[in-house]
């Protein structure tokens, strides 16, 4: 049994299922990001851990207490919204302090705690300010203030960056994450932003259409996606994936490919674990990290082979220089080096690392190796 338990829960609006019986078990000062894009299923989650949506079947808990019925005012939780919701007419120091005022906290009590979360988030010299006089990331951060100071078990954040511009995104990113490592509190976030998920949890729950994909660590998620679309959902640039058919070569199996000149390649897997499937046609994932220039492979591997393909389009950016091609009829994206010379129109060397290679099954879209 975990802080927060959510089990076999579904919502149904009519006939309509829009979340799908799921198990998922939260310890406490957990981090867990639930993320997917639009419709997935992760705010109406998330709605129903706050109570803001009745639960069609199933049963959420914390700290072993059933909340199915229980309001949201009696869970003993804190939601910080993607809008703010600010009063406007309230100083900051009032908007932090309206929710122990309706719980009838003691004056002396409410003040210990604004002071406390005020220098937690750098807005001590915010707090006689009104909403209006503050900026994006500093009303976010009263936000943040409001949910902290009611020391509830569990934090619900939805999307609460979204309505921030991209420099500011990553700033309060890091003020998230450093705010969760001071206070070890147990959070649970939504977001579509896979970066975020990435960046900020110790777990990940991948959804799209009303199931949880995968649930597991970012590093579980990035390195061993359990499908096509966690694949290509999680990472930027994502992971390529492109058809193969398993060949065997005097180097083993392999994945043979078919390049946009016309010419087949066949790159060999890190080992046999496709052995058995000689012939089979298959679904090669591969990240563009796993894919460079020759001298900019992972001197580490043992599994790193060279395909001459055609240069499609370079993308020059800063510390790197993505160099797409195409294998397979789509778009396959490499990191190269930032200095390395290559030009649309080049017959250029890619040098795949196999031991970062993924295999799918194109019918059922799941992992088989």
């Amino acid at each position: 049994m975990g802080f927060l338990d959510i089990k076999q829960a579904t919502k149904s609006y009519g006939s309509v299922k829009v979340l799908h019986e799921t198990d998922i078990s939260i310890e406490e000062g957990e981090f867990l990001v639930l993320v997917g894009p639009s419709g997935c299923g992760k705010s109406t989650l998330l709605n129903m851990i706050a109570g803001l949506e009745g639960i069609t079947s199933g049963e959420i808990a914390i700290r072993g207490r059933s909340m199915n019925g229980v309001r949201p005012a009696d869970r003993n939780i804190a939601m910080v919204f993607q809008s703010y919701a600010l009063y406007p007419n309230m100083t900051v120091a009032g908007n932090i302090s309206f929710g122990m005022e309706m719980h009838r906290i003691p004056k002396a009590e409410r003040e210990r705690r604004i002071a406390h979360v005020a220098d937690l988030l750098q807005i001590t010299h915010l707090l006689g300010r009104k909403p209006g006089q503050l900026s994006g990331g500093q009303r976010q951060r009263v936000a943040m203030g409001r949910a902290l100071v009611r020391e509830p078990d569990v934090f619900l954040f939805d999307e609460p960056l979204s309505n921030l511009d991209a420099k500011l995104r990553v700033d309060m990113r890091t003020e998230i994450k450093k705010l969760h490592q001071k206070l070890g509190t147990t959070i649970v976030y939504v977001t579509h932003d896979q970066i975020e998920a990435l960046t900020l949890s110790t777990r990940i729950a991948v959804m799209f259409g009303g199931y949880v994909q995968q649930l597991g660590t970012p590093r579980e998620i990035y390195e061993n996606p359990a499908n096509m679309f966690v694949a290509g959902f999680m990472g930027s640039p994502s992971m390529n994936l492109f058809p193969a058919k398993v060949v065997s070569t005097d180097a083993g199996p392999a994945a043979e490919v078919m390049l946009a000149d016309g010419r087949t390649a066949a790159i060999p897997f890190a080992n046999d674990r496709l052995g058995s499937s000689l012939g089979r046609e298959i679904v090669l994932g591969i990240r563009p990290e796993a894919i460079t220039d020759r001298d900019g492979a992972d001197r580490n591997s043992h599994s790193v082979h060279v395909v001459e393909a055609p240069v499609e389009v370079t993308e020059p950016a800063g510390s790197d220089t993505f160099v797409v091609s195409q294998i397979g009829g789509k778009d396959v994206t490499g990191r190269f080096r930032a200095d390395v010379s290559v030009r649309a129109g080049d017959v250029f060397p890619f040098a795949f690392n196999m031991e970062k290679a993924v295999a799918f099954d194109p019918k059922t879209e799941n992992r088989i190796a």
